[in-house]
C-alpha cells in the first residue's frame, strides 16, 4: 500500500477578499493583502497625528524669532514628555475634540481615580520638574547661542593666494557639509570640512569670500526658504584676517 501524501490545502484567493475595509472616516484598518487591496481603490490610509507643542527662542514674551517644536509624541504620550503645558495649548487650540478627550474635567477625574492621592500628587510634581528642567536647559542653550561666535577668517597663502575659513557653526546647529556645498555651488570652487588643530570642525572655502559669506548668511535669515545657512544672527559672525607670515619673523 502506497504512502499517503501529505497534501498542503492551496492559498486563499485574494480574489475573495473584500472591496476595501476601512473605518467610517474611510481611514484603512486591514493588513496585509487586505491592505493592499484597499489601497488599489484609493482609500485614504490612517494617519498618525503628532504633537506640536511650540516654544520660541530666545524664550521672551512677545519675540518674534522662530517657532521651534519641542514635542513630536502622539497626544496621549504628551504626558511622558518635558513640555505637558505647551503641548496641551496647542491641542486646545488645533483639536479641542482631542483636548477634551485627554483633559477635560471628566477625562481627568477618570484617570486619577485609578492613582492613589499620592501617586497622583507624585505625578503632579514629575510632570512640573520635567517642564521646569526643560525649560532651564532651553534657556541655558539660548544664553549660548548668544555667547557662541562665528569667525569667518580670511588667510593668505602663498603668492597672494587666499582661502577663506568659516568656524564655530556647530554652535547654531548648522550642518557642515550642507553649507560647505553651498559655498561650493554659490563660488563655483573647492569647499571642504576639516579638522581644527582644538579638535573642532570648519569649512575652508578657496579663494577670497569672506564678505560674500557673510552676506549669504544674511539672506538666509531674511528668506522664507529653507537654507543650510539659516539660524546664525549677524552680531554673532566676526571676520578676522590672517597673514602670511614672512620668513624670518
Amino acid at each position: 500500500m502506497g504512502k499517503k501524501k501529505n497534501v498542503q490545502p492551496p492559498p486563499p484567493s485574494t480574489s475573495t477578499l473584500p472591496d476595501s475595509i476601512a473605518d467610517g472616516e474611510g481611514n484603512v484598518v486591514g493588513e496585509g493583502a487586505v491592505v493592499e487591496e484597499v489601497k488599489k481603490e484609493g482609500v485614504k490610509p490612517l494617519e498618525v497625528l503628532y504633537c506640536q507643542g511650540e516654544l520660541r527662542y530666545p524664550i521672551d514674551v512677545g519675540c518674534d524669532d522662530d517657532l521651534v517644536i519641542v514635542c513630536s509624541f502622539p497626544p496621549e504620550f504628551c504626558e511622558f514628555g518635558s513640555s505637558l503645558t505647551r503641548c496641551k495649548a496647542w491641542l486646545h487650540e488645533e483639536h479641542p475634540d482631542l483636548f477634551d478627550k485627554y483633559y477635560s474635567e471628566d477625562a481627568l477625574v477618570e484617570k486619577t481615580a485609578l492613582l492613589s492621592t499620592e501617586a497622583a500628587t507624585k505625578l503632579e510634581k514629575d510632570t512640573a520638574k520635567k517642564e521646569a528642567k526643560a525649560e532651564a536647559k532651553a534657556r541655558a542653550e539660548e544664553e549660548r547661542k548668544k555667547e557662541a561666535k562665528v569667525i569667518v577668517k580670511r588667510i593668505e597663502r602663498n603668492k597672494r593666494k587666499y582661502v577663506t575659513s568659516i568656524s564655530g557653526l556647530e554652535a547654531f546647529g548648522i550642518d557642515l557639509k550642507k553649507a560647505a556645498k553651498l559655498f561650493a555651488q554659490k563660488f563655483a570652487t573647492g569647499a571642504s570640512v576639516t579638522k581644527t588643530v582644538t579638535g573642532g570642525e570648519e569649512i575652508v572655502v578657496q579663494g577670497d569670500v569672506s564678505d560674500e559669506i557673510v552676506d549669504m548668511f544674511e539672506e538666509a535669515n531674511e528668506s522664507s526658504k529653507e537654507s543650510a545657512l539659516k539660524g546664525v544672527p549677524e552680531d554673532n559672525i566676526e571676520v578676522v584676517e590672517e597673514k602670511k607670515k614672512k620668513g624670518g619673523d
